[in-house]
């Protein structure tokens, strides 16, 4: 069994936990609407904004290089007629590009990995990630030991 604030324990793992979600929320704060849920319209949003920090503190890529691969992003929007009805405008759907197009440069992720997720996604119904509030109980098994 593992000793409070050694490596896998609850407690450490719980405030590591703590201080990334304090990171997270201190980026969010600068973002425009940054005042908490505002700055993202679909739950979608949020995620792409974490994984995105999340996978840049564990060192998949520079930052540097997400940028320009946003900016590429949002130049070719732009390039591809920005703002008609075919293309509205999403920031967060080019902050998601950008990921991918950063994460398949560096090896992580194929063509192959985004078709087979897509599909898992758009398959999952709209309420199996709890956007909605459940009133059933909740039961949990005791811990195995």
């Amino acid at each position: 069994m593992s000793s409070p604030g050694s490596p896998g324990s609850p407690v450490r793992d719980a405030t590591e936990l703590g201080e990334a979600r304090r990171r997270v929320e201190s980026l969010i704060a600068g973002t425009p609407g940054g005042d908490g849920d505002a700055a993202f319209r679909e739950p979608w949003e949020l995620r792409a904004f974490a994984l995105a920090v999340a996978s840049y503190h564990a060192g998949q890529y520079e930052w540097s290089e997400f940028q320009l691969s946003l900016i590429a992003s949002i130049r070719q929007w732009e390039a591809d007629g920005a703002g008609d009805a075919t293309a509205p405008w999403s920031y967060y759907e080019h902050w998601l590009t950008a990921l991918e197009t950063v994460l398949a440069g560096n090896g992580l992720l194929s063509e192959a990995d985004l078709d087979e997720r897509t599909r898992a996604v758009l398959a999952t119904p709209r309420n199996a990630d709890h956007h909605e509030a459940h009133r059933e109980p909740v039961a949990i098994d005791p811990a195995v030991r």
